[in-house]
C-alpha cells in the first residue's frame, strides 16, 4: 500500500486535531456549550476549515468514538485468510471495531447517550461502513461482484445501525426532551457484541450465497477456487 503524501498527513492531522478539540470542550463545558467556532480555535484553524471536515459540531464530537473504524473494519475483512467466510469475517471484524474502546471513546459515549443530537449523529456514522467494506467484498467475489457488494455491505451497515440502536436505548423512559442519564449507558464490555452478532446474523445466507455463486464462476471459467 502507498504511503499518504504530505498533504493527506496534513489533512489527517487536522482532521484529529478537530476531534480532540471538539471532545475536550464537549467534556469540559457540556456539548451544547461548545460552538464551532470554539472547535476550530482551539485546533487552530478557521471555521471554514473546519466545515471542510465536519458538517457540525456534533458529527466532530462523535468522529471521536467512529474515527476511521470503516477503514480498519474493512482493513480487517481483507486481512481475513480467503478460507474464513465472508460472513465470519465481517462479523468478527465489526465486532472487534465496535468493542475495542479506550478512554476518549468511552468519554464520548457516556455524552452520546446523554444527548439526542449527538445519538443521532453516532448511528448516521454507520452509513459511512458502505464504501471501503463493498470494495473489499466485491474483490472476493470478483469483478461480476460489484453490485452484490454494494447491497451486501449496505446491509451490514442497516444492521449494525439497528444493533447500535438497540443498545443506546435508554433503559428506563426518557424524558420530555428525550435525555437520559448517563446511568443508561451500555458499556462495549456489556451486551453489544451479542448485539452486533444477532443483526448480521441474518445476513450469512446470502453472503453464503454470493461466495457459492463465485465458486461456480470460477470452476466454470477453469479457475477453481481453494475454498471449502
Amino acid at each position: 500500500m502507498t504511503a499518504p503524501g504530505l498533504r493527506e498527513r496534513k489533512k489527517q492531522a487536522t482532521r484529529e486535531a478537530l476531534r480532540a478539540a471538539a471532545l475536550r470542550l464537549a467534556v469540559e463545558h457540556g456539548p451544547d456549550q461548545v460552538r464551532v467556532e470554539d472547535i476550530a480555535e482551539a485546533a487552530g484553524v478557521s471555521p471554514r476549515t473546519y466545515n471542510n471536515y465536519f458538517a457540525s459540531r456534533e458529527q466532530a464530537i462523535v468522529s471521536a468514538v467512529t474515527a476511521d473504524r470503516e477503514a480498519r473494519i474493512a482493513a480487517a475483512v481483507a486481512a481475513r485468510p480467503e478460507a474464513v467466510h465472508l460472513a465470519d469475517a465481517i462479523t468478527e471484524a465489526v465486532v472487534e471495531q465496535y468493542t475495542n474502546t479506550g478512554e476518549r471513546e468511552h468519554e464520548a459515549l457516556l455524552l452520546i447517550t446523554n444527548r439526542t443530537a449527538l445519538r443521532d449523529a453516532f448511528l448516521d456514522a454507520t452509513a459511512d461502513i458502505e464504501p471501503p467494506l463493498a470494495a473489499v467484498i466485491a474483490e472476493r467475489l470478483g469483478d461480476a461482484g460489484a453490485h452484490t457488494a454494494r447491497v451486501l455491505a449496505a446491509s451490514v451497515a442497516a444492521a449494525v445501525r439497528i444493533a447500535l440502536e438497540g443498545w443506546l436505548r435508554p433503559a428506563g423512559n426518557a424524558g420530555a426532551t428525550g435525555s437520559v442519564g448517563a446511568g443508561s449507558l451500555v458499556v462495549p464490555s456489556g451486551p453489544l457484541p451479542d448485539q452486533l452478532r444477532t443483526a448480521l446474523a441474518p445476513l450469512a445466507p446470502a453472503f453464503d450465497a454470493a461466495e457459492r455463486r463465485t465458486v461456480r464462476e470460477s470452476t466454470r471459467r477453469g479457475h477453481p477456487l481453494d475454498r471449502q
